[in-house]
């Protein structure tokens, strides 16, 4: 064979040149494609705004508040998060909260049982409503927006209704003298000294729960489920995503977080009122979706949700430091709600612009 009809060899492309896989990404890009990006930049401009204003802001015993605050929402907000990347609501969380706690005490003091088995009833009626919803979900295809609503008005009625025919008033009665209330509140409603700073024990639960699902997300199959169904159900099903169990499987955790907080209300004010939690749930999808969460499921992350209750925290509390007229709160989270909406879509376009 003659030099002319020898094949022409191409030079070998430098390492990792030739696939894209192994393409070195800056740190500023790899940050834009982070769904808590704009949730984290607020987070800082608020701490920042109240430490200037808010003398008291910045005192230990301050920030251990703010924490606190913040807690209570994020616990339900983390997997109101996972169920909006899944593409999903519940408006039924706020109530279901209320719901559970009254299980918990009105089985234990009617039954006069030990308060650990109204816990453990309660958890599972809870679970049961997760389970309701996500079953009518699928099997009935109508929005989560109008299944979880009729979920909203039921539990919201019975909450009060049952409480006032078992008890006759619209509050449960304590519990507080009761065999395991101890044992119980230490568990759910107890204080830790770090430092000579009161830390309330959901502090730990919240972050608990943050790490468990960024893991579920990051680090599991679940996680990838629960993107893939969010982004498109039809396609996920199409390639073997089990659709219907994961979307039962995240309004399960919605009601297992709800059931940590009604066990928290329960355990820290010995009473329930029946009428409470109403509008809760506006609170943990703002804080979802300020943390990067989009309205249309498939993105978003476990901490931005957890920096989005910990802005609503610093906001709650920081009105009040800062002497405010705390009215102005509401309107700070419907402001919260847009600005993060339009930061979250500019970055995600900005990331698929250079991606």
């Amino acid at each position: 064979m003659s030099t002319a009809d020898a094949p022409t060899r191409q030079p070998a492309p430098p390492d990792g040149a030739g696939d894209e896989r192994l393409l070195h990404r800056s740190l500023a890009r790899r940050l834009m494609g982070r769904p808590e990006l704009g949730s984290v930049v607020g987070a800082l401009a608020v701490f920042v705004f109240f430490s200037l204003i808010a003398e008291p802001f910045l005192r230990p015993a301050s920030l251990s508040t703010v924490l606190y605050a913040s807690s209570t929402i994020g616990i339900m907000a983390v997997p109101v998060a996972l169920l909006m990347i899944g593409g999903e609501f519940d408006l039924s969380a706020g109530v279901m909260v209320v719901s559970s706690a009254l299980i918990s005490s009105m089985f234990s003091y009617q039954m006069t049982a030990n308060t650990w088995v109204g816990v453990g009833v309660s958890l599972l009626v809870t679970l049961a409503i997760g389970v309701l919803n996500g079953v009518l979900l699928t099997r009935t295809k109508l929005p989560s927006f109008v299944i979880t609503l009729g979920t909203f008005f039921m539990l919201t009625g019975l909450n009060l209704g049952f409480t006032k025919l078992v008890s006759g008033t619209v509050s449960t009665k304590s519990i507080a003298d009761m065999e395991g209330f101890d044992s119980a509140r230490a568990v759910f409603a107890s204080h830790l000294d770090l430092g000579g700073v009161d830390i309330q024990i959901t502090i730990v639960w919240w972050l608990v729960l943050v790490a468990v699902a960024t893991w579920i997300l990051l680090r599991t199959r679940a996680g990838n489920w629960i993107f893939a169904v969010g982004g498109n159900a039809d396609a996920a099903r199409a390639v073997g995503v089990p659709v219907t169990r994961t979307k039962i499987g995240l309004y399960m955790g919605v009601a297992f977080a709800a059931w940590i907080s009604g066990q928290h209300l329960l355990f820290s004010y010995d009473a329930i009122q029946s009428g409470d939690g109403v509008g809760n749930e506006f609170l943990y999808i703002i804080a979802a979706a300020v943390g990067g969460c989009l309205m249309t499921g498939g993105f978003g992350s476990a901490i931005g949700a957890a920096v989005g209750a910990f802005i609503f925290g610093m906001a709650s509390k920081g009105i009040v430091y800062a002497q405010w007229n705390p009215d102005w709160y509401k309107f700070f989270l419907g402001a919260m709600l847009l600005l993060a909406t339009l930061l979250n879509a500019w970055v995600r376009k900005r990331a698929e612009d250079k991606s």
